[in-house]
């Protein structure tokens, strides 16, 4: 019976020493093949995304023109970026147009989703769902082309029915004092659908028992709005406007086709200046300091914002 019993217990234990081999490696072959379909995009992160940043921050170093060798002047770019007065006003620009642009979108995009939830009908809640996302499949320079059409002082289309109401010519393109509400109004109509699209995505995870019971606390209207739906909201609301500043500090398509950054310097941004020293003047070493400045300057808003966010951020 003892001889029986050991090799009982002797095969129980290798049968448990295989089984437990079989599943360690069963793990290690799923975990292989979960890197390899990963390494493709992490490839293209290092190398399109990661590389660049690493590169430009290297290269804004060097003076270089690509005819010549690049020359290691130190921090000289930097330097001569302080002191550059249409870099003062690009960055100025850039900051007016993403208040403008990232508040316009937040707060329509939220209008237009609370409006829209409140709709019974499903076919016309789809209707309004896609006509509202629409916009934001289209390309960007084309957009800009059309807009820039439709803003045209004499020509435009929108000019010439507010004539019919009575109103004088308004120059869009053409007065410092206009355009970047050309540019800003131009950029909301195109990425509105993005913040509406999450903000209903938002309200249809709002739990109906919640509601409920603010309307027994007789919070109701805009009280209700304001006291539960906002901060239940504001999860959504923090993306929205990370991800909007981030896109609008480096607005580039709807200045540079509708108005080339003029009249002056009024629409002139942030990355037209890096555009135009890079490769109009060849200055890749000045272009790089630009682009790592305005990089440090996203890091640094994003940063202040998820700071912020714990104060006003609530999660369900």
């Amino acid at each position: 019976m003892t001889t029986v019993r050991g090799a009982a217990e002797i095969g129980g234990g290798l049968w448990h020493w295989l089984m437990q081999d079989t599943m360690d490696g069963l793990r290690r072959r799923r975990a292989i093949l979960g890197y390899v379909f990963l390494l493709p995009t992490l490839l293209g992160i290092f190398i399109f995304t990661a590389g660049p940043v690493f590169v430009s921050f290297g290269l804004s170093l060097f003076r270089w023109n690509i005819f010549k060798p690049p020359d290691y002047i130190e921090l000289a770019n930097y330097e001569r970026l302080l002191r550059d007065a249409r870099i003062a006003i690009s960055f100025g620009n850039t900051l007016k147009f993403t208040v403008l642009a990232v508040a316009t979108q937040v707060s329509i995009g939220l209008i237009l989703a609370l409006a829209v939830h409140r709709i019974t009908n499903t076919a016309m809640r789809y209707y309004f769902r896609t006509t509202f996302f629409l916009p934001l499949l289209m390309s960007g320079a084309a957009v800009a082309v059309v807009m820039g059409y439709i803003f045209h002082k004499e020509f435009g289309p929108l000019n010439y029915y507010l004539g019919l109401l009575g109103v004088q010519q308004i120059p869009w393109k053409t007065s410092a004092d206009w355009v970047m509400v050309t540019i800003v109004i131009t950029s909301a109509w195109r990425n509105l659908g993005f913040t509406f699209i999450l903000f209903i995505g938002g309200l249809s995870n709002i739990s109906q028992e919640v509601l409920d019971a603010a309307d027994v606390d007789g919070a109701q209207g805009f009280r209700r709005l304001w006291s539960v739906t906002i901060p239940l909201l504001s999860p959504q609301i923090l993306f929205a406007t990370v991800t909007g500043v981030i896109g609008a500090v480096q607005v580039f398509e709807e200045p540079f086709i509708m108005t080339r950054g003029g009249p002056g310097n009024a629409s002139r941004t942030a990355v037209m200046v890096m555009y135009e020293h890079a490769f109009k003047d060849i200055e890749y070493g000045y272009g790089s300091a630009i682009a790592v400045v305005l990089f440090l300057v996203i890091m640094a808003f994003t940063a202040t914002q998820m700071w912020m966010s714990r104060r006003w951020v609530f999660y369900q």
